[in-house]
């Protein structure tokens, strides 16, 4: 060991620059409130003299024996400065990379104080011996630049990316939102590969793949979202290009498991539901940074359950379900006959098949009974009309058929179809803040239900649109309050295609009816029907404001609800029991103010009277031909609107992507077609002449369509209860 006390000077540099290293590698030096007292005492024995006066330090200077100690003038200096003081930071901090494995870089071990310091630690952030002064004061000059992300083995093939989203990627992304966020996507990541690792496929992009290939299980094609083949790209181009790919099949998944293969406006013009397309930055951070990306690609398909009992009822039809197979032999066929009055009772056919039947058609009361009753004929009358056969009821030869061979690729089209349907409604059906409450209204089946915390709370028949032009809206929207009482404004296709015409045959038609009739002074037409037990609306109408001016209301023609098909109305839905359906929504928006059918009934009267909801309920109009019900059985129902058809053509003969386009429709027309007139002898309301007043939709629900306006409109009598 050198003899330390004869070289003070020459020790005093090497301090200097071993200070100066410690001050430029550790992030302790830059909060002097974690220093060590070993620490801070070499910082109060450096010696502080003017840079001028200080040579610079040589090699020689940071040989040092690792066991050097602090000489004791130094310890006798700190022992005088027991409180620290900020020393002047570096203007000079050399940062020192990470390493590829994103860790500190393992060049720079942990310090101990100087004094201690081994050869490797302080020659951390200095040149070795064998590098020139000049190179030292380079270093000491320039920062050093953090490493890349990408591993080196990759990198290749982040050059290739990065040159293909410069100027190739319109190839793989044809919608502009995607393309931006690809490319911001691989930018972020210095362009480093999404699916793959030096040349070899991912854990994420496994999955990824594994989902794509198995899209026909939600009812997708999976020919839409094409697999490149990984094993096969051997070169950075080809690597790169699949890497493109793949990141394209998922997003056109993702999208299309979202939104749907077809865009609701495709099928026709009376569908309308809320846009939800999904944001391409949250799928690329989602699927990338999940640790099972196939299940986070899956999570864009509908959460309902409706459409996840669908999606399984689709895998038992393609023969991946466990359920038994039953065939029904041959026999005489069944058929149950009712009863007619007292002279003639029911009767019921007894046979040792019937067991069987009551298991195919999922009949699980009376599992053992051979009778062919009522129930049983019901279930095979609605297994006839959902195989397109007449329904009878009978179990005949061709029933029998159907029944041990039925058409299972059409019921697979059908249950597709549906699907494809519920991709379009909102993700949330329900509001959150009353217990995600909603209305579901599925037309084929001419039922609505009542739904809170995911459990059905009311359930009621009704009565929905003719097919053709008054077919009922597919839509969603929010039912903000009910009127009691209301009065019926006829809509103008009524007016102009039902009323005008029977007026040119009898002038006092309206008025026998008990209509009110006025004419504006720009030759419009207004006609009404004032509330009261005969109105069209009954007593309650429940309103929704939609652009279809559809809504659900009470009749007075309540003998169409014993019909087994419903669709006879205009396009709005009657409620069968409509007392119970208001008490129900009021008790959910106003638990407190404890709503009776009692009290509902207790408002009928002559004048308007609206009861508002403090929280607006969802209102969801569906088509739903195929569903499973509460006892798991897949029901298949009459496609009453040709929407079935429609669609599986579609999605069988069209390109998969010109299907999301958006169709033009034009809008309903309100207005007193050309060549309309009145005939002569009309009799007109007493204060016949409005030049202003509201429009149809302000008549009908209270106000404009966009914004909602306040209630009512001018000299009509009504109440409004909060």
């Amino acid at each position: 060991m050198r003899d330390r006390s004869n070289s003070r000077g020459g020790f005093d540099r090497v301090l200097v620059a071993v200070a100066a290293t410690f001050l430029a590698t550790s992030a302790l030096a830059q909060d002097r409130s974690r220093s060590t007292p070993a620490e801070l005492a070499i910082d109060a024995a450096i010696p502080r003299p003017e840079p001028a006066n200080v040579p610079p330090p040589t090699i020689n200077d940071f040989k040092m024996d690792s066991t050097a100690s602090v000489p004791d003038t130094a310890k006798a200096e700190a022992a005088k400065t027991p409180e620290k003081t900020e020393a002047a930071k570096p203007s000079n901090v050399v940062a020192a990379p990470p390493t590829d494995a994103g860790k500190p870089n393992a060049a720079i071990a942990p310090l101990a104080s100087p004094a201690t310091a081994s050869p490797p630690a302080a020659a951390a952030a200095a040149p070795s011996a064998e590098q020139p002064k000049e190179a030292t004061k380079e270093l000491a000059a320039e920062p050093v630049k953090g490493a890349s992300n990408v591993a080196p083995a990759d990198q290749p093939v982040a050059d290739k990316l990065k040159e293909m989203l410069g100027g190739k990627s319109v190839r793989y992304f044809d919608r502009k939102t995607e393309r931006g966020a690809v490319e911001k996507f691989y930018g972020a990541r210095e362009f480093a590969p999404l699916w793959t690792q030096a040349g070899s496929l991912t854990e994420s992009g496994k999955g990824v793949i594994a989902r794509l290939k198995d899209a026909a299980s939600d009812g997708l094609n999976a020919a839409d979202y094409p697999v490149p083949d990984f094993a096969a790209a051997t070169t950075p181009d080809a690597l790169a290009e699949a890497d493109l790919k793949l990141t394209a099949s998922m997003l056109d998944y993702a999208r299309q498991a979202q939104s749907g293969r077809m865009h609701w406006s495709q099928v026709s013009a009376d569908i309308s539901y809320p846009e939800h397309p999904i944001d391409p930055n949250e799928v690329l951070a989602n699927v990338t940074s999940a640790k099972n990306a196939s299940a986070a690609l899956d999570s864009y398909n509908p959460p309902q359950k409706l459409y996840k009992e669908l999606k399984a009822k689709l895998a038992e039809l393609r023969g991946q379900g466990d359920g038994p197979v039953i065939q029904i032999g041959d026999g005489p066929v069944l058929k149950y006959t009712p009863p007619r009055g007292k002279k003639q009772p029911e009767s019921v056919m007894e046979d040792p098949r019937v067991p069987q039947l009551r298991a195919k058609l999922g009949l699980s009361e009376n599992a053992d009974d051979t009778r062919y009753d009522a129930k049983v004929a019901e279930a095979v009358r609605k297994f006839q009309e959902g195989a397109d056969l007449k329904a009878t009821g009978m179990l005949d030869g061709g029933t029998l058929r159907a029944l041990n061979s039925p058409k299972r690729d059409k019921q697979i089209d059908i249950v597709v179809a549906n699907m494809e349907r519920w991709r379009w409604l909102p993700r949330d059906l329900g509001a959150p803040a009353i217990g995600d409450a909603y209305v579901i209204l599925n037309i084929p089946d001419y039922t609505l239900k009542v739904m809170q915390h995911g459990a059905q709370v009311w359930t009621t028949r009704v009565v929905t649109g003719k097919p053709g032009i008054h077919a009922t809206p597919l839509l969603s929207e929010t039912m903000k309050f009910i009127t009691v009482n209301p009065t019926w404004n006829v809509p103008p296709s009524i007016i102009y295609n039902e009323y005008l015409p029977a007026l040119q045959q009898d002038p006092t038609v309206l008025q026998r009816m008990g209509l009110r009739l006025e004419q504006g002074r720009d030759g419009s037409i207004h006609i009404s029907q004032p509330p009261g037990e005969a109105n069209a609306l009954g007593r309650i109408r429940f309103n929704f404001p939609n652009k279809f001016l559809v809504y659900q209301h009470d009749t007075p023609d309540k003998h169409l609800f014993a019909k087994e098909e419903r669709a006879f109305s205009h396009g709005c839905m009657r409620v069968q029991n409509p007392d119970q359906y208001a008490s129900v929504l009021l008790n959910i928006t106003l638990p407190n103010e404890r709503y009776t059918p009692e009290k509902i009934r207790s408002m009928y009267g002559s004048s308007e009277i609206d009861l508002k909801f403090p929280t607006p309920i969802p209102v969801n109009i569906t088509y739903q031909t195929a569903f499973v019900d509460d006892g798991g059985k897949l029901q298949i129902r009459k496609d009453v609107y040709g929407r079935d058809a429609t669609m599986i053509a579609m999605l069988r003969n069209a390109k998969g992507r010109d299907l999301e386009n958006v169709v033009a429709h034009s809008q309903p027309s309100y207005s007193r077609p050309p060549g309309s007139s009145l005939p002569a002898g009309v009799s007109f309301a007493s204060d016949n002449s409005f030049s202003s007043g509201p429009s149809f939709f302000e008549r009908l629900f209270g106000g404009p369509p966009t914004p909602p306006a306040a209630i009512g409109r001018p000299g009509q009598q009504r109440r409004v209860y909060r």
